[in-house]
This record gives C-alpha cells, structure tokens and sequence, in this order.
C-alpha cells in the first residue's frame, strides 16, 4: 500500500463552510492545476477527469464525517484502486485540513507516480484557501 500525506494547509472559514465545499465534488475541480487535466465531469456526488491525455480518473464521496473527514474511493476505469481522505480540523478561527491518499500501486509504477502524486496533493491542498474565497 502506498501512503502519500500532502502539506497542511490553514483556510480562513468555519470547518462547516469547507466541510460543505469539499462535499460538493462540482468544486474539486477549483482545486486541479489548470492545463493538467481534461475532459472533467461531475455531480454532487461524484466526478471523473483525464490526466494527462491518458489516465481517466474517477472519484466518488464514499465515506462522509461531518466537519471532520470526507473519504472519496476511485471508481472503475482509474488505473489503480485508491482512497482519498480529506481531514478537517478547527484552528483558531479557521480550519485546518489535509490529504491523505492510500494507493494500491505495484512497486514499478510507485517509482514513478508517487512524487507526481505528492506534488498534485501538496498543489490541491495549497489551492483550498483560494478557491474558498481566503
């Protein structure tokens, strides 16, 4: 199992209004790099995009604990099977939260995706303040 942690990151709202965002899978795209994917889909519960030019990655909410953690598990067609924890905490008047992704790669492919991965978590947890408004 590859474990990847991205940066902590702070968000000046109440735990409640990033709680609800994040619930919102419309808005995971405001937290992708722009021009590194394509093709994004979405629902409230679910959405899917292409990386790359070659990997179809889906997500759906699959575990939802109210203003603390969300758990959104990969759907078929995403190259491996993965879960994606986001975990929410209060900070003052603020709220702090994290990534957290458990991956089922085999060792080859690990050497090649984990730094990217990392790179991408660290990128979406850094844009949560920005796409909220502060």
């Amino acid at each position: 199992m590859t474990h990847i942690e991205s940066e902590s990151t702070l968000v000046q709202s109440p735990i409640a209004s990033v709680h609800a965002f994040l619930c919102n899978m419309n808005n995971i795209e405001k937290l992708l790099p722009e021009g590194k994917y394509s093709e994004w889909k979405s629902t409230e519960q679910s959405c899917s995009f292409k990386i790359q030019s070659a990997y179809t990655i889906g997500l759906e909410i699959t575990d939802n604990k109210p203003h603390s953690e969300i758990t959104y598990s990969s759907t078929a067609g995403s190259p491996f099977p993965f879960t994606l924890k986001v975990q929410l905490g209060e900070s003052g008047s603020g709220t702090q939260g994290k990534l957290i992704c458990d991956a089922q790669i085999n060792p080859f492919l690990e050497m090649m995706v984990k730094g990217p991965l990392k790179n991408l978590f660290d990128y979406m947890a850094g844009r949560l303040p920005v796409a909220m408004g502060g």
